[in-house]
């Protein structure tokens, strides 16, 4: 079992920016074929959630002028900008965050990134425990353990096939919810919802103060593996036993 990491307590350090939310927060997802933009202004939240496919790149800027004039405000006015950190869609996460990033530099906006598994988690919060898990892709789910009594993630985030999770030691499994849309599979008889959170979930929980907030040049995405994609052969095997 892993020493729990707990992920109330923010890292700080000499880059860390104060983000106030009290004033305009803007948070993008993209981590999925779902874009999802959001606006939080006074306690009132504008937002966008579409299926785009692979066309985020080609909808992201537009649909975010779009959302800016529905709320009559404007970029310089932002506190701060979250956006999906991942794991995710590679090339939706970059996306994003070179979005963000963009956004941010020319007016030192203070970006925050929030790991997707977190942010999933946090939709279910009066469970004892949470696994969340994200489709990977390449039969494989993006996972990690949480107590949310403790407020602590209990394992790292990681990828693998469903058949090879293993339920962190001395926790019954029937106190453990699961939830992403990784849970099309049975995994560890853990019963699941296929609920993703959506960029105002990412809001919601970054308020928590739990993810620091830095400049462009220190946003970042978190790599839970390098490899994307299926080699030929891995397909054709895959293929094989369908």
């Amino acid at each position: 079992m892993f020493d729990p990491v707990i992920i109330l307590i923010p890292i700080i350090d000499d880059f860390t920016m104060i983000a106030d939310f009290n004033r305009p927060i803007l948070s993008i997802d993209s981590g999925t074929n779902i874009l999802s933009i959001a606006l939080r202004i006074d306690g009132q939240t504008f937002s966008i959630v579409e299926d785009m496919g692979n066309r985020q790149s080609e909808y992201l800027l537009p649909k975010l002028t779009d959302l800016l004039k529905e709320a009559n405000t404007q970029i310089q006015s932002l506190s701060a900008i979250i956006y999906n950190q991942g794991p995710g869609m590679f090339t939706g996460l970059r996306i994003g965050i070179a979005v963000a990033q963009g956004l941010s530099a020319p007016f030192d906006i203070p970006l925050i990134g929030v790991p997707s598994l977190d942010a999933a988690a946090f939709l279910i919060q009066d469970s004892p425990y949470v696994l969340a898990a994200i489709d990977a892709r390449m039969n494989e789910v993006f996972y990690a353990f949480f107590d949310m009594q403790q407020k602590q993630r209990i394992s790292e985030y990681r990828v693998d096939k469903v058949e090879n999770i293993t339920l962190p030691e001395n926790i019954n499994p029937d106190n453990i919810q699961g939830i992403g849309n990784g849970f099309t599979k049975d995994i560890c008889n853990i019963s699941g919802i296929l609920t993703m959170p959506c960029a105002n979930d990412f809001i919601n929980c970054a308020s928590w103060g739990n993810y620091p907030a830095h400049d462009a040049n220190k946003a970042s995405l978190l790599y839970v593996r390098d490899k994307v994609a299926l080699t030929v052969s891995e397909q054709l095997k895959n293929n094989k036993k369908v």
